[in-house]
């Protein structure tokens, strides 16, 4: 008899996560790019931005890990060209057409995006990618492991050696982006920067890859992870640390130098494990059966559409971050009026997308799928 590989069924709260982070992220840029708000004066965008986009990375990473997989060369190349075709070409399409349209002087505007790390708002699939080309070969070379140190083998005793020793150094990197007492590429460096390092996004790998191994392990330990999770004892012990993380992030500062990061580190990270907790455990909520559920399933599973084209949907409010300058503190109008807008933005997306998907070259091309 001939073996069938059994495809697991998809985790549908954790596709309902993914539309819930898609509409923080696109409300988040509503907020910075239509209402033209900074995060220094807004009550909304400061808190959010600790972990809407680590939950991103987290979800990719989680999702990254796929204990079926067999690894060689033939498959890692694959991979990785798939990737490439996926995250690139229509990261280099709709950055040119975002410039074309949302800038008078074309030129300019490509020149100042290119040298931005921000790439004009689409760093975020260029570094995923970057996430996949050191994941990938990672994965391949751990799997090749075993036959050298059998104790490596899966389910072996320090089997999680390699994936842990990737985390801490990628925590390593992550923090030196917030010592500019010592790395030139840190923020704050009263110097040039290195610009190969911004102009490139490498920044904002160094800065977002150890969420995405989070997720990986969350994944990897899976079933370890769901016991920490249902225990008694371990919500109500992050929800404190996270209360004074994030006070002390957002309004205390009490630690100075290279110990300043811990408390936003902390808060970022458990953040995004009580919102991932939440959808875990609230999941009979966000099936297809629910609409709530089903619509967030929906933009979960467009994520990439919606992410390439909101930015041709920003709304031009600027009258509304003056109020919201003038008038601080206002949390729950901020964060709703945020959220309403990003909604209709990605409403709009996804008629464009579906639009688009009409055409299978299109489909393939531009969002990925065959």
């Amino acid at each position: 008899m001939s073996e069938q590989i059994v495809k697991k069924p998809r985790l549908e709260w954790l596709d309902a996560l993914r539309g819930f982070t898609m509409i923080l992220v696109v409300s988040y840029h509503v907020a910075q790019y239509g209402f033209e708000e900074s995060w220094k004066t807004s009550s909304s965008m400061s808190f959010l931005m600790l972990f809407r986009m680590p939950l991103f990375f987290f979800v990719s990473g989680f999702l990254a890990y796929k204990a079926s997989q067999v690894w060689n060369l033939r498959n890692l190349g694959g991979l990785l060209l798939k990737k490439l075709r996926v995250q690139l070409v229509p990261t280099v399409v709709f950055f040119l057409l975002a410039t074309a349209i949302l800038y008078k002087h074309f030129w300019p505007a490509l020149d100042g995006g290119l040298r931005s790390q921000y790439k004009g708002g689409y760093w975020f699939t260029l570094v995923l990618l970057y996430m996949f080309v050191i994941y990938y070969p990672f994965a391949w070379m751990e799997s090749k492991l075993p036959r050298f140190i059998p104790a490596l083998a899966p389910g072996r005793r320090l089997s999680w050696v390699p994936i842990t020793l990737l985390f801490v150094i990628s925590l390593l990197v992550y923090e030196s982006c917030y010592l500019p007492q010592h790395f030139y590429w840190a923020y704050g460096y009263r110097r040039a920067h290195s610009m190969f390092l911004w102009e490139s996004s490498i920044i904002q790998l160094m800065l977002y890859f150890p969420f995405f191994l989070y997720g990986n392990i969350v994944h990897r330990y899976w079933d370890k992870a769901q016991r920490l999770m249902d225990s008694r004892w371990f919500f109500p012990l992050i929800v404190i640390i996270v209360v004074f993380a994030t006070l002390d992030a957002q309004k205390w500062h009490t630690l100075r130098m290279a110990w300043a990061v811990l408390p936003m580190t902390l808060a970022k990270f458990l953040l995004l494990t009580i919102a991932f907790m939440y959808f875990r455990h609230y999941k009979d909520s966000f099936t297809k059966a629910k609409p709530v559920g089903w619509t967030l399933q929906y933009i979960g599973r467009r994520t990439l559409d919606i992410y390439l084209i909101h930015f041709l949907f920003m709304p031009e409010l600027p009258a509304v971050g003056a109020f919201f300058k003038t008038f601080r503190h206002n949390f729950v109008i901020d964060t709703s009026l945020s959220i309403v807008i990003g909604l209709l933005v990605v409403g709009f997306c996804i008629v464009t997308s579906n639009i688009l998907r009409i055409s299978p070259l299109f489909k393939k091309w531009l969002f990925g799928r065959e």
